[in-house]
């Protein structure tokens, strides 16, 4: 319960600083995530048995400065008892829930000054996921973004997410993993 509690803080505290500034850009992700919870600390191992059940995924983004937005989002995904979590053989299927908020820091320019169509960044934040019972983590990721038209307002995007649970020791299959996305972005 205390968890939940926690969770609805964090949204609500994420939905309010989004309101805060309206004059800056608003951008919405919708795509697909793959989850690599083998057990390794390879974020790369074995892409052959990663989690690709249901894999929808969405986020809305404010971009309050050319180099820093925060970032919620919401991720679907699930096991079949064909699956391994952490090197366990599932007797069943799972689902996958995770809501995550991150500030991300662009810094593309600073690598390629003269691109506009391309940037690159880093993301952390904390997030709340649930696979048998509830955990939160902390996340640390990065990705890149590419403009596919000239005004910036359709791109797509590859993210990579590590994620840390606080209970890891006792959490059971809700454990620290790594998550992929693929997204379709949308200037608002």
């Amino acid at each position: 319960m205390k968890k939940l509690i926690l969770v609805a803080l964090l949204v609500s505290f994420s939905l309010s600083s989004f309101s805060q500034r309206s004059e800056k850009d608003w951008y919405l992700n919708f795509g697909v995530n793959a989850i690599n919870s083998l057990g390794s600390q390879n974020p790369f191992y074995q892409p052959d048995n990663w989690s690709f059940q249901f894999p929808i995924s969405g986020a809305v983004e404010f971009n309050w400065s050319e180099t820093f937005s925060i970032e919620q989002s919401i991720t679907f995904n699930g096991f079949t008892s064909e699956h391994t979590i952490d090197h366990a053989n599932l007797k069943e299927d799972y689902n996958y829930l995770s809501l995550d908020t991150h500030v991300k820091y662009y810094f593309g320019r600073h690598l390629l000054p003269n691109s506009d169509w391309i940037n690159f960044y880093a993301n952390a934040g904390i997030g709340f996921f649930h696979i048998d019972e509830t955990n939160i983590s902390a996340n640390l990721g990065g990705g890149v973004l590419v403009w596919l038209n000239s005004s910036r307002t359709f791109g797509l995007r590859a993210q990579t997410i590590g994620k840390f649970a606080f209970n890891h020791p006792d959490s059971g299959y809700d454990n620290n993993h790594f998550q992929y996305h693929l997204q379709a972005v949308f200037k608002l």
